[in-house]
């Protein structure tokens, strides 16, 4: 034969070709192969492009005359393969071409032996099974490039180099959208062209065959993508037909992947890997999660959808073979099986979903979302202690809602609706989670009977959500509308009913009135022993709902007893690692540390800690959270130094675990600087709580009650950091905003005004602080009752200012009456009944002396 010779038909160059990374990552391995690896493999799905960069490379390397036999073989067979083998052996060696097996050993014969260089190209490779015995020969004359949608292993290897041909990126999408319109003198708006581009996935194949269509009826990208969107129009419809198909393009774009479901599908275990690719359709093309799609619901649905002519396969499908599933699938490029995180994931790409799910009857495809949004609900964890995994959740729980129809409400709500809403709010977005429940309301109202136990379910968590952004009035107005209709359909003694009283009892103490929230538990309390008996959960919730009121009205000790009293119950009811046991344990030291024993609040959180390391480990968000209570008792006992050391350890956790916007990380911030404040270094917590306020209001708003507390901290420090005219300011602006969305009788509001009062004795007016204080004690006394600790308090730092305002007998007077109330109520070791002694001993002396002893 002549030399140099070229075999087989090259595919022509593609219009506005784009030189992109894979070009050069070929380059390179080709250059850095040597005589040691002679062969190169170009891997990825269908209509990345693998062809033509094949075709690319072969071609220039022609043209350069780096070669002496080109040869292009279309591989999809063994089939192709040998008779293109053969045809060569025809040709080099005059093998019988009329014995194709034998003309084509006498091809790679000669191919192993010869000087000649030559490049063997074996396009779209099926299956590596294809090619036993068919293998290019190790020749240092010789090159081997494939292009398969195949990852297998034998693949790869020392004498083959693996290259992953992915797609385009938005510029390189963006960049041939625009030349291939320009070359049919279009343009079009640059923010449509990369929206389009963002579209179709950036997909090489998509983008070309889009651009023919957009040419061939006229339309603009911005017309094209609102067909797009369209979920009543089929693929097929937005892509040329055979005849009209760019750049030598074998199939339209809906066609690209079913001979890979077929090849992937007949991989072991056979039979599942279509059913897998109908689940992972209707997910998140971003990042399913492997154990999502290993679950139980998973499983059934695989098991009662393999695959005909699965050999006969038959039984439970477990979660191996669906792992292996997968693995078929990213053998085959269909999906991405990535590794790179905790949580192990598959990508599939947003067009094979499509082309997938408008393969599928409506009735299966139903039976799909049903099984997807059980895998979702098994798969969620009850804590959202990651928030990476949480958001990959919610996001499938989204692409999920958005494929669902109406199947997700033909039995009631699905769970899965209500668990992603939850999500949102037990991680930090309590304004999300608020809007995304009066969506699922007005969802379940088309659905559902208003009626419905999953409606008033759902209104629940709306009021939940409603009260957790701050918006207390329209959250009583909620709860008190809910009961109604709960005791109208279901009645006094339904369970979700007394849980609705104890909810709004709740919120009743939030509001401002622990008193009214202490009796309205007891009532729940005393209905729930009648009804579901001492045993009960929602009878320990209340019993534990009752003893937290008394103590937020101000009995703290009578809270410490009555949790020393369930704790003994629940310890024998449930043992003594349950939740709801270790949950009475941390009421009881929290308790233990308001009424006047930090030192041994202290010491329980370290036994529980203790306990929470061994049951749930360093990461749990329970730990942590016990690890915040700890380091803050160690502060109020007196060791600010260690609370400080205790909060920084915990925050790098924090981060790490939970993420910089989770509600337990603010709040250690806001924690850590107030503790930095009390160590001394004031200046420090002002700049630390001005960056946590630029944080909050981003992650919370501006009226939750988290943000308001920030803005109070923030006051405080700088009038303790040397501004206290400054700190007058942003008090009184923070009383507005608090009256505002907290109302006049809250303790925050309250606290305000009696932080007001204090600033303004700083800023040199002792005797407004008087006033001020004064019209507060009249409202604490109403509000809170005469032996609440703010009571006190108030009282207290009235009788101070007095002093400084020029009455030191009088506040002698007003601190001996206090002395005596806190003598008999708190007794004379708790801290506030040591500070009104001494604040006694000073005004005493100035009466004396003129001095402070």
């Amino acid at each position: 034969m002549s030399w140099p010779h070229l075999a087989g038909v090259v595919p022509r160059q593609a219009e506005c070709f784009q030189h992109r990374g894979a070009v050069e990552a070929l380059e390179r391995a080709v250059a850095g192969g040597g005589t040691a690896v002679l062969c190169q493999v170009l891997s990825g799905t269908g209509g990345v492009g693998k062809t033509q960069l094949a075709a690319h490379y072969a071609r220039r390397i022609w043209q350069e005359g780096a070669v002496d036999l080109l040869v292009w073989v279309t591989a999809s067979s063994r089939e192709s393969i040998v008779s293109s083998y053969s045809q060569l052996g025809a040709c080099v060696t005059a093998a019988d071409s009329s014995d194709p097996e034998q003309a084509a050993s006498s091809f790679l014969a000669w191919a192993e032996t010869t000087d000649r260089r030559w490049l063997i190209v074996l396009d779209d490779l099926a299956d590596p099974g294809d090619l036993r015995g068919l293998w290019p020969p190790a020749n240092p004359c010789g090159q081997v490039l494939i292009t398969t949608r195949r990852r297998d292993a034998a693949l790869g290897g020392r004498s083959r180099v693996r290259i992953d041909v992915g797609l385009f990126t938005p510029a390189e999408a963006a960049s041939y959208l625009i030349a291939q319109l320009a070359a049919f003198g279009r343009r079009d708006d640059a923010v449509q062209i990369a929206g389009l581009a963002a579209d179709l996935g950036h997909l090489p194949l998509a983008l070309a065959q889009a651009a023919a269509y957009l040419v061939d009826l006229g339309l603009d990208c911005a017309e094209y993508r609102a067909q797009l969107a369209d979920r009543t129009r089929a693929l097929a419809d937005l892509v040329p037909d055979d005849s009209g198909l760019p750049d030598d393009h074998r199939a339209a774009l809906q066609a690209t992947w079913s001979l890979s479901v077929e090849h992937a599908d007949r991989l072991r275990p056979s039979g599942l890997a279509r059913p897998m690719l109908h689940l992972a359709s209707v997910l998140d093309a971003n990042g399913i999660p492997v154990a999502v799609l290993t679950s139980p619901p998973v499983l059934r649905y695989l098991t009662d959808h393999r695959s005909v002519g699965s050999n006969g396969q038959s039984g439970l499908v477990g979660a191996e073979e669906a792992a292996r599933a997968l693995r078929c699938l990213d053998r085959l490029s269909l999906a991405d099986h990535m590794t790179d995180s905790a949580h192990p994931r598959v990508r599939v790409h947003g067009l094979i979903q499509r082309t997938t799910r408008e393969t599928l009857p409506s009735s299966v495809q139903d039976s799909v979302v049903v099984a997807c949004a059980d895998a979702l609900t098994a798969s969620w964890p009850k804590a959202e202690g990651d928030p990476a995994l949480a958001q990959t959740l919610r996001a499938n729980a989204e692409a999920l809602i958005s494929h669902a129809g109406t199947v997700l409400w033909s039995t009631g709500c699905h769970p899965v609706l209500i668990r992603a809403g939850e999500s949102l709010g037990l991680t930090g977005l309590a304004s999300a989670a608020r809007t995304y429940f009066q969506d699922l309301y007005a969802a379940a109202c088309q659905h559902l009977d208003q009626d419905h136990a999953d409606a008033f379910t759902i209104r629940h968590y709306l009021i939940t959500w409603q009260g957790e952004t701050g918006d207390l009035t329209s959250a009583r107005a909620g709860f008190v509308g809910l009961l109604a209709d709960r005791l109208r359909t279901l009645g006094p003694d339904h369970p979700d009913t007394l849980a609705t009283r104890g909810d709004m009892a709740a919120l009743q103490g939030r509001a401002g009135d622990p008193v009214g929230a202490g009796e309205a538990s007891s009532a729940v309390l005393k209905d729930s022993l009648r009804v579901l008996g001492p045993e009960h959960s929602q009878t320990i919730t209340a019993r534990l709902n009752v003893a937290h009121w008394t103590g937020a009205a101000g009995n703290p000790a009578d809270a410490v007893t009555a949790c020393e009293q369930l704790l003994a119950d629940t310890s024998r009811l449930l043992g003594p690692d349950h939740l709801k046991t270790r949950a009475v344990r941390l009421h009881m030291a929290i308790w233990r540390g308001e009424a006047g024993d930090p030192a041994g609040a202290a010491a329980d959180f370290e036994r529980l800690l203790t306990d929470q390391l061994r049951v749930l480990g360093s990461d749990h968000p329970q730990t942590l959270s016990t690890r915040h209570d700890l380091a803050r008792w160690r502060g109020k006992a007196g060791d600010p130094e260690t609370a400080v050391s205790d909060f920084e350890l915990l925050l790098v956790d924090q981060l790490r675990v939970l993420g910089p916007d989770h509600p337990d990380t603010l709040t250690t911030r806001h924690d850590l600087a107030s503790w930095r404040g009390e160590s001394g270094d004031a200046r420090s917590a002002v700049s630390a709580l001005e960056q946590l306020l630029v944080d909050r209001l981003r992650v919370l708003g501006p009226d939750h009650p988290d943000t308001l507390t920030t803005r109070a901290n923030l006051a405080y420090w700088r009038g303790k950091d040397g501004d206290p005219a400054g700190a007058v300011v942003a008090t009184s602006e923070l009383l507005d905003d608090r009256l505002r969305v907290l109302g006049p009788d809250h303790p925050d509001t309250l606290t305000t005004r009696h932080n007001l009062a204090r600033w303004r004795a700083e800023a040199g007016d002792p005797a407004g602080a008087v006033v001020a204080e004064s019209e507060l004690l009249a409202d604490r006394l109403r509000v809170l009752g005469p032996e609440h600790p703010h009571t006190f308090s108030a009282r207290h730092h009235l009788a101070q200012w007095t002093g400084r305002a020029g009455d030191p007998a009088g506040a002698a007077s007003a601190l001996a009456q206090l002395l005596a109330d806190q003598l008999r109520v708190l007794g004379p070791n708790h801290p506030d009944t040591v500070a009104t002694g001494g604040s006694l001993a000073f005004w005493k002396a100035e009466l004396e002396h003129g001095d402070p002893l």
